[in-house]
Order: structure tokens, then C-alpha cells, then sequence
């Protein structure tokens, strides 16, 4: 019988622009949920935020920041500041990024490569946000 359990957590950034490692959340919440074999959605629940998976490697993680801060600079002005926003790179930086991940599970495991974690990436935080976590499986 497939099993669905839904958990949601709270994060607040010490800082606007922000890199967080998720991924002990993650295990927890499938580890909650009782489902053996399935899939995990990992899903920010705000529009200038991001999940993603990739390597826990400090370098990597400022390479990201500057790597968006070139494609969508934070000082540009961009036509989204027009409604009084100042936030207009973030939501690009998320579209860059992504919005959600998808992780699979077997033996009440993620199927993670050796190198990999996931991550929360936060671009105008400094308050309250909230993560989806959807486990589906058996």
C-alpha cells in the first residue's frame, strides 16, 4: 500500500544570501514517514529560494554566489523593483538554481552518490520560510 506523509520545517537565514545543508532534515523526514522504497520531494515553499543537490564543498558553495551574482547581478534595477521590490535578482537566482528536488529511496535510504548533499538555497532571507517535505512510496 503506497504511504504519503507530508512534514513541513521552518527555516530563518542568518544571512540574505545564504547556502544551507538540508540533507540530515531530509533523512529524518523519510525516516518519519515509514517508506521503505519511494521518493522524496524537497520543495521551498517560496519563490526567491532553492533545493538543489550537489557537492559539500565550501569552495563550490561561493563559487555559486558568484557565479549568479554575474549572470544576475544584485545591484542591477531591474523592472521587478518597479513594484517597490528590491529583490529582483533572487527570483532570477532561483529560476537559475532550481526550484525543487526529487530523491529517491530505497531501504529507508536517499539515494544519494557519495559526494552528494542537499541543499537549501536561500537569496533574500532574514526571515521566516518554510520547506515542503513529500515522501511517497511503500
Amino acid at each position: 500500500m503506497t504511504k504519503v506523509y507530508t512534514k513541513q520545517i521552518v527555516i530563518n537565514t542568518k544571512k540574505r544570501i545564504e547556502f544551507v545543508r538540508i540533507t540530515e532534515e531530509v533523512k529524518k523526514a523519510v525516516l518519519e514517514s515509514g517508506v521503505q522504497d519511494g521518493i522524496v520531494l524537497v520543495n521551498p515553499m517560496h519563490i526567491t529560494s532553492s533545493v538543489f543537490v550537489n557537492d559539500n564543498e565550501g569552495g563550490l558553495i561561493r563559487d555559486f554566489e558568484e557565479w549568479l551574482e554575474k549572470l544576475a547581478p544584485k545591484d542591477k534595477d531591474y523592472f521587478h523593483h518597479q513594484t517597490g521590490e528590491d529583490n529582483g535578482y533572487a527570483h532570477l537566482w532561483r529560476t537559475i538554481m532550481g526550484r525543487e528536488t526529487v530523491i529517491a529511496i530505497s531501504d529507508f535510504e536517499l539515494d544519494l552518490g557519495p559526494w552528494e548533499e542537499v541543499f537549501y538555497g536561500e537569496f533574500d532571507g532574514q526571515r521566516d520560510k518554510m520547506i515542503l517535505f513529500k515522501v511517497l512510496g511503500e
